[in-house]
């Protein structure tokens, strides 16, 4: 089955199509990762993009369940130089090619996804058609013109639960069998409740939060902030999620809302979100942060961990009061804030994923600080 890639610039890529036979359109991006592919197809921050994946062979060690981070892919499509047509891990319960057309998702592998990101590197993301139905490149180079850009676009509501929820992790275990026991708290160490902001969170999120001993309910992107504190929360957490953080005007009133009256912690697009609502601006990177590589350096510490990342727009430094943001936490590819606090409510983000494992523990302190901060607040 032949696949196409048409870009909006008129560039074509062809190869060779797996997946389900089917035409998608989106932002295209790429994704430096070596390992972690079911993650990212999972992860609801890819809502409306295409995602070309460096390393050379996706595939290999099939998929699990147990790696999913949503009920569903949410990519648009897939582009790599060389599917695996089998897999060979001990884990894998069904091979990637059945999974992807089982969930509609249309791949175009054996390009060269060198060119790709080397074009998209020196050009930025495009919009992009992934196609295995059409062979009408100028077609599809017009379609891809014609798509919706990003910019200005509430994806968070499209993707977030419709209703509220309880997260349960009733046997959290590692691969081993054996208990997990959060190292930062005693046994017997009370339950705190935390509510979360679905703008497209992830599972592991989730479990981090449960390791720490939290009862978590799962609430709407567009909740209000007295529905929430009617809830009588120990801390409040905004996820992570796709699109533009701009036009989330009822994410950012929320912040504002509960500023002061709970702890707070925000990840990637929750970041995002507190940056704006604390009086700063935001703006679209050229090619975005993707993948498992990302080092970012803790100012308070002087440490450097490596991190997972998955955004195309960061807060802008010069847009914040530095009388009421200190930045805890920046790049060192690029110098982009990369993590805040507030220096008078409880209330603190970061721009990567510390749910992730690519240190592979480095990030994780950060849920064990939610957990102190909201111990100290009960106090």
């Amino acid at each position: 089955m032949q696949a196409i890639l048409a870009l909006e610039d008129g560039r074509i890529f062809r190869g060779r199509g797996f997946g389900a036979p089917a035409e998608h359109s989106g932002e295209v991006v790429f994704n430096t990762a070596l390992t972690g592919y079911q993650e990212i197809f999972t992860d609801p921050s890819y809502a409306g993009q295409i995602v070309v994946l460096t390393n050379p062979q996706i595939g290999n060690y099939g998929t699990t369940p147990n790696d999913a981070e949503s009920s569903r892919p949410y990519i648009e499509g897939l582009v790599t130089r060389e599917f695996s047509p089998v897999s060979s891990n001990w884990r894998s319960t069904q091979v990637k090619d059945e999974y992807l057309e089982r969930n509609g998702i249309p791949v175009v592998a054996d390009v060269d996804t060198r060119a790709i990101v080397r074009h998209l590197r020196a050009n930025g993301v495009m919009r992009g058609v992934i196609s295995t139905a059409v062979d009408d490149v100028d077609a599809l180079v017009a379609k891809a013109r014609a798509i919706r850009k990003m910019d200005g676009t509430d994806l968070a509501s499209v993707v977030s639960t419709k209703q509220p929820y309880e997260f349960s992790d009733q046997d959290p275990r590692n691969e081993t069998g054996d208990k997990f026991l959060p190292p930062s708290l005693a046994p017997g160490s009370k339950q705190m409740h935390v509510v979360a902001y679905d703008f497209g969170i992830k599972q592991n999120i989730l479990r981090m939060l449960t390791r720490e001993n939290c009862r978590v309910t799962v609430v709407p992107a567009t909740t209000p902030a007295a529905d929430v504190l009617a809830m009588n929360p120990d801390g409040v957490f905004f996820s992570n999620g796709p699109g533009d953080p701009e036009p989330l005007d009822y994410a950012q009133q929320n912040v504002r809302d509960l500023a002061g009256k709970a702890p707070m912690f925000g990840i990637c697009l929750g970041h995002q979100i507190f940056g704006l609502a604390l009086g700063g601006k935001t703006y679209k990177l050229k090619f975005g942060h993707h993948g498992a590589n990302h080092p970012i350096k803790n100012l308070d510490t002087g440490k450097v961990e490596i991190t997972s990342q998955n955004h195309n727009y960061a807060v802008d430094p010069e847009t914040l009061d530095e009388g009421t943001v200190a930045v805890t936490h920046v790049n060192l590819n690029d110098q982009t804030v990369a993590g805040l606090k507030h220096k008078e409510h409880p209330m603190f983000s970061v721009q990567y994923h510390p749910e992730a494992s690519p240190g592979p523990h480095d990030s994780h302190y950060l849920f064990k600080d939610f957990r102190k901060m909201m111990d100290e607040w009960k106090k």
